[in-house]
């Protein structure tokens, strides 16, 4: 072949047509050379002998007639021209072509099979219509034929060319197989994540002291069913990480709960405390879900859990919005020990009595663990939901200041829509199992009740931008921002606003000038 930088003066000094045999040209309309369709243009030409012969000054024409000449020549500039050849096809040709040599393989292979019998361990020879392939994806399919190491059948001269076709770039090839359904794909290798996260878990809870902080990483993106209850009573600081501690500190905190039952439980009906109970007695039958909340022994855990907290905890009291706060750490803890996959439906009298002890006591005290650090948004004029409730208008002011103006033109207050959002941590405003698995990410998260929160709320809101900006009144803005379309949210949903919290976390929580007009 000539030399690269004959062929550009060869271009340089003419630009008109020279005649010449038509032939395949790589980087045009053709694909690179395959041997499968081509081999026997090798043999119709031999190539030329590798002596070094003089070099001489040659004719334009002669020096044209070299660089087309029919003979492929193997030299070692093939394999950039097929590297070029692999960027610039057209995605129609490059198909066309993949067919064609994937009929060609399976005519071939049909021809082999009686002396060839392939192996259970060998790859099913594909069929004589190849997977269909979207036209919008620019890559080569690779043919089985590579697969193979070795092919006594083959000719030296068609195994040296398959060779080469090997050297295509990886990034431009795809194995043609057995391809699989992708929903199948997705759910096998989620489950298989589910399963490996599971075990992490069980690991880390089984080793003689917890690691919290690791738990914490782990549980940050959702905790597995079967591990949650142990979980959150670590991660709530209702059990010591010391694996041997935890029976005596279950024992001793069981105790102490019924002990608080026994001696003030029976002064619900006094003057004093009347009022209290009576405002519990009312509201309880209003929490959801209904078919768990309304069954007997279930309203008698919950009127004894949410009185013996209010008189032990004189400076709030009970207030409208704590009885909420019950409800995930009971379905959790009963999780343990029922059958039924939804414990919405649960019959909760056909648990033994002593389980529901246990129960009812570790649901007073991971509670009340998590009330002693957002106490203040229960106390007189509730300051703690007042300070969040502003945090809040200032920080969506600052991320998405068309919907904070949209708002404020309508005379929308944050307070009327976002304090029952503080109040109740959005319990009202998604589905149980959503709670539950944002109460993962609560616990995990260092304030995250208290502090986390107010991000969940900022993002919770954005979440519904393009519905705030289409309502045009007042009425209207506020019936959506209190009933918001959240019935049929999923764990993808809480996953997707809990990122996007974070976001905002990362970007304001430590830049308090930030959301500060």
């Amino acid at each position: 072949m000539a030399s690269d930088g004959a062929r550009k003066q060869f271009w340089k000094r003419s630009s008109s047509k020279v005649p010449g045999s038509i032939q395949h040209v790589y980087g045009a309309q053709h694909p690179p050379f395959d041997p499968l369709l081509h081999g026997t243009l090798l043999k119709a030409a031999p190539k030329a002998p590798a002596t070094p012969v003089k070099a001489k000054r040659v004719s334009t024409f002669q020096e044209f007639e070299s660089n087309t000449s029919d003979a492929w020549d193997a030299g070692e500039d093939d394999d950039g021209l097929l590297a070029m050849a692999a960027e610039s096809l057209n995605t129609d040709v490059v198909m066309e072509t993949a067919h064609r040599v994937l009929r060609n393989h399976s005519q071939r292979q049909e021809r082999r099979k009686p002396q060839d019998a392939p192996g259970p361990e060998q790859e099913p020879k594909p069929s004589a219509e190849p997977p269909s392939v979207p036209s919008g994806d620019l890559r080569l399919v690779k043919s089985v034929s590579e697969g193979r190491t070795s092919c006594p059948a083959e000719s030296a001269s068609d195994a040296v060319p398959l060779q080469r076709s090997q050297s295509l770039p990886h990034s431009v090839t795809v194995a043609v197989g057995g391809t699989s359904d992708p929903s199948a794909l997705s759910s096998s290798a989620l489950s298989e994540r589910e399963a490996s996260r599971l075990d992490k878990f069980k690991q880390l809870l089984a080793g003689p002291n917890t690691d919290l902080e690791e738990l914490r990483k782990l549980s940050w993106s959702g905790i597995p069913k079967p591990v949650r209850p142990m979980t959150w009573k670590l991660l709530s600081g209702y059990l010591p990480a010391n694996v041997d501690r935890r029976p005596a500190t279950l024992q001793r905190k069981q105790k102490e709960y019924f002990a608080f039952i026994e001696h003030y439980y029976d002064s619900r009906n006094d003057d004093v405390h009347q009022d209290t109970y009576r405002q519990i007695h009312i509201d309880i039958p209003r929490m959801s879900p209904e078919a768990l909340i309304l069954q007997p022994k279930v309203t008698e855990i919950f009127e004894r859990i949410l009185f013996i907290w209010a008189i032990r905890h004189p400076a709030s009291g009970y207030v409208q919005g704590i009885n909420d706060l019950v409800t995930p750490f009971f379905v959790v803890f009963m999780c343990e020990h029922i059958e039924e996959e939804d414990v919405d439906a649960a019959d909760v009298s056909r648990v033994p009595a002593d389980v529901l002890r246990n129960v009812e006591a570790d649901t007073y005290w991971c509670m009340s663990k998590l009330l002693d650090g957002i106490q203040d948004n229960y106390t007189f004029a509730q300051p703690g939901i007042q300070m969040k409730v502003k945090m809040l208008e200032e920080l969506v002011s600052r991320i998405d200041e068309q919907v904070h103006r949209h708002l404020d033109q309508h005379e929308v207050r944050y307070l009327q829509f976002a304090f029952r959002w503080m109040n109740n941590l959005l319990m009202r405003e998604v589905p149980l199992h959503c709670t539950i698995r944002l109460w993962d990410t609560y616990q995990s998260e260092p304030d995250g009740f208290s502090h986390f929160h107010l991000y969940v709320c900022a993002a919770f809101l954005v979440r519904w931008r393009k519905e705030i900006l289409e309502e045009r009144d007042f009425q209207e803005l506020l019936l959506f921002l209190q009933n918001l379309p959240t019935a049929h949210w999923g764990n993808e949903d809480i996953s997707l606003l809990l990122a996007e919290a974070y976001r905002l976390k990362f970007a304001f929580a430590d830049a308090p000038n930030h959301y500060k007009k």
